[in-house]
């Protein structure tokens, strides 16, 4: 069975997680330079069967799009362009970077690993797609 790939877009870094191939666990795949993050994407899914495509979607409290989705939106294009056959979902990302940060925390990293933005990404993304797992 193909994974599920989800993306926590950001304008400098980008978070990845990847889905196991039965669709069961979500786990962090890494963290890519925003630049780059088309290229790597090109390689792994050279690779890997991926059959679903996530992206958080960034709300305001009151539902309203957040600043970056401009960003993201411009990414999604560029992205249905080079991958047309591999369907891209949205994914309500609110909290996820401060749900990250907690279960840094809760797992005992000290202060100067949670200040690693990569993790928190890597973290975030992950917890993207389990929302979407959870959601099924």
């Amino acid at each position: 069975m193909p994974r599920i790939l989800a993306i926590d877009y950001g304008t400098k870094r980008t978070g990845i997680a990847i889905t196991d191939e039965l669709q069961i666990i979500a786990s962090g795949l890494t963290t890519v330079n925003t630049k780059e993050l088309l290229d790597f994407l090109s390689d792994y899914l050279a690779k890997e069967e991926v059959s679903l495509i996530l992206v958080g979607e960034p709300k305001q409290m009151n539902n309203t799009a957040s600043e970056s989705e401009i960003y993201i939106e411009a990414f999604l294009k560029k992205l249905d362009k080079k991958f047309p056959n591999i369907p891209v979902e949205r994914v309500d990302e609110r909290f996820t970077s401060k749900m990250a940060f907690q279960s840094m925390i809760d797992s005992g990293l000290k202060k100067k690993q949670r200040k690693n933005k990569a993790l928190v990404d890597e973290i975030s993304a992950t917890l993207i797609l389990q929302s979407y797992l959870y959601s099924k």
